[in-house]
């Protein structure tokens, strides 16, 4: 019963330990002391990957933190999973504008997507987090007593967890499982990827026209830089800071004054499948994000010097959303299926 479950669960889930994309262009690079070479969607660069030494890529380790992450018993009260909020059918974030926690009650900020969190080290809005681990591992709708509880007391989940651990399961150890699975959930070979790769019919004229000005008269490249289209960096775009008591982000993590209202600047593949948008879900459309930076995004002490008026016209917004609808790709429908979990 464990061993069919597991391979079930790791079919398809090989995509950046064993299998490429089938009929995706991809490439190879080899992690330092991995026995296995990750392979990536077109547009995807390997050298960029944060992967702990401590916590190579193996399917065995990948397809049980898929289970883990999918499993509400991992959470302190029995009720939500990791996928509760990171919904795979909503570009692994949230549709709600706050998601719900363990205990019922709504959540502070938007959930944030985890789509190619292979390419970050620092985790949330604010940096918070070093890493996917200790993310996963601080997450607030668990407990170390409880995920014992809970999951070490399923015989399958202990068997599969000694095999690869070589002890019986614990807290530090689920994490890097969840840690591992989520470092698949990576999206490439949109038709932003295909164009630039010569096949100059995969963007529309109107996209073709809001890359241009995604590069050039709106300045999107000064913040969403680089393949995965961030630089990982947090910034005050003054989303809420019209409010009497603003959300400070960055600075409740460094306590720098400089970084009051910043947030991290989130990846935009993929981000016409996941709204509401901003940390705290307050635009709605891609329309709307447009619009807002438009207009220079709303004043106060700390705003970015990168925010600015664009003076688009309306027609030029139409043509920057063609342009980040271009940026949806492909994720393996394997890693997002739903796997048998054990009882």
């Amino acid at each position: 019963m464990l061993e069919s479950t597991i391979i079930r669960s790791f079919l398809g889930l090989a995509l950046l330990v064993v299998l490429p994309l089938i009929a995706t262009p991809v490439v190879s690079i080899r992690v330092a002391k991995a026995q296995e070479k990750l392979k990536l969607p077109l547009g995807l660069q390997g050298d960029a990957a944060f992967i702990p030494d401590d916590n190579l890529q193996t399917p065995e380790k990948i397809a049980l933190g898929k289970m883990f992450f999918w499993d509400k018993r991992h959470s302190a009260s029995g009720t939500v999973a990791c996928v509760s909020c990171h919904q795979s059918n909503h570009g692994w974030s949230d549709p709600r504008q706050f998601s719900i926690n363990f205990a019922g009650k709504p959540m502070p900020r938007h959930t944030p997507t985890i789509v190619n969190r292979l390419f970050s080290d620092q985790q949330l809005w604010t940096g918070l987090r070093a890493s996917l681990e200790e993310q996963v591992l601080k997450d607030l709708n668990r407990t170390d007593e409880k995920v014992v509880e809970h999951l070490g007391s399923i015989p399958a989940y202990q068997q599969e967890f000694r095999k690869i651990f070589g002890h019986d399961l614990e807290p530090i150890g689920v994490a890097k499982a969840i840690a591992a699975y989520v470092r698949t959930i990576v999206s490439g070979n949109s038709p932003y990827d295909r164009f630039v790769a010569g096949d100059k019919s995969a963007l529309s004229t109107e996209a073709q026209r809001g890359l241009a000005l995604f590069e050039g008269k709106a300045r999107c490249v000064s913040c969403h830089a680089g393949f995965n289209f961030t630089d990982e960096s947090y910034r005050n775009v003054g989303v809420g800071m019209d409010k009497p008591n603003p959300d400070l982000g960055r600075y409740t993590v460094t306590k720098n004054e400089t970084d009051k209202g910043g947030f991290k600047t989130p990846t935009l593949r993929d981000v016409a499948r996941r709204g509401p948008y901003m940390h705290d879900g307050s635009e709605k459309t891609l329309e709307e994000i447009v619009a807002f930076y438009n207009q220079g995004g709303v004043k106060n002490p700390w705003l970015s010097s990168d925010v600015k008026p664009l003076k688009l016209t309306a027609q030029e917004q139409k043509n920057l959303v063609a342009f980040l609808q271009s940026l949806t790709g492909e994720i393996d429908p394997e890693v997002g299926n739903p796997p048998p979990l054990p009882q």
